[in-house]
């Protein structure tokens, strides 16, 4: 369901007070969210699962050798999923927390892995970007990365092996899919939004040109039968799903690209090109172009296509 106001009203407070999103993050949580009503963890295969509750999904494995987590969501839905977890891994400590990038949906409940994991890993920028938010204050109080990359990390828990990778400049700067390798799984954060506009962090160093390659890229690094876990998706649409789910996304980046390329040629100013509300040709489940959501990326292709950066 999407979120109420008295919801986003509160979740926008404590996300300002732990400084993890930008203005543009809680207004795209208003446009509709879909949430669950309670903390749900649904088993994919091999000891990978998800956990949907509220905010971006959450990736989980557990075995006799390690429990790992993908995401935190917000603190008090980070606290449901520790405690499922445990009843599930037999009271098992956390291995590793990692975080696919810095958003607030996504990071703001690492402050209740406090304690409760070894280790938290993240992408160097990603970190950064948690410490000192682009266009936001810095946290009063979090529980950040003890350990970054650039390129890659790599670990192995019991027996499945863990690999996080940086494709590029994509949604943020420090994205990261994260690949749960045995198990086929690969967790992709907001690199993917599932037939729905997505939230482009330029600020962050987002690149909708280079997260195109950035999909493309991550798609030829996993196998044919990979599953995928998405960060978000549109109402009563799945968050896991197929290579081909990964393909659509880019070919709609691209197909915005090329729309508000000929509308720029043609003579058209920003303001026009943002004001028209017509769903995109070919990409009608993705919702109306006027929504916010299509008017932030919009906005970041006009700057791309204008500036040529």
């Amino acid at each position: 369901m999407s979120l109420s106001r008295r919801d986003f009203l509160t979740s926008s407070a404590a996300l300002a007070a732990i400084g993890a999103v930008s203005r543009r993050d809680l207004i795209a949580a208003w446009q509709g969210q879909p949430q669950a009503a309670a903390a749900v963890f649904t088993p994919i295969r091999r000891n990978v699962g998800f956990f949907t509750m509220r905010g971006g999904t959450i990736g989980y494995m557990i075995n006799a050798g390690g429990v790992a987590v993908v995401d935190s969501q917000f603190p008090a839905e980070a606290t449901a999923c520790l405690n499922g977890l445990k009843e599930r891994a037999g009271g098992q400590t956390v291995d590793v927390l990692l975080n696919s990038h810095h958003h607030g949906d996504h990071s703001g409940g690492n402050i209740s892995f406090r304690g409760a994991t070894k280790k938290v890993v993240a992408h160097a920028k990603a970190a950064e970007h948690m410490k000192n938010p682009p266009g936001a204050q810095p946290p009063a109080d979090q529980l950040f990365p003890d350990a970054t990359f650039t390129d890659s990390w790599t670990a192995d828990l019991g027996d499945e092996r863990i690999r996080a990778k940086h494709y590029g400049v994509a949604h943020t700067s420090g994205d990261a899919v994260i690949t749960f390798e045995r198990a086929n799984i690969a967790h992709m954060g907001d690199l993917m939004f599932n037939q729905r506009h997505p939230v482009v962090d330029r600020a962050a160093g987002a690149s909708l040109r280079n997260w195109m390659r950035v999909l493309d890229a991550t798609v030829k690094d996993h196998a044919n039968d990979t599953i995928y876990i998405f960060g978000h998706a549109n109402a009563n649409l799945p968050v896991t799903g197929s290579a081909a789910d990964l393909t659509k996304f880019r070919d709609y980046i691209g197909a915005v690209l090329q729309f508000v390329e000929a509308q720029h040629k043609a003579g058209k100013s920003k303001e026009e090109i943002l004001a028209m509300n017509a769903p995109l040709a070919g990409f009608e489940g993705f919702g109306q172009f006027g929504a916010t959501g299509a008017r932030e990326i919009r906005t970041c292709a006009y700057e791309e296509i204008t500036t040529g950066r």
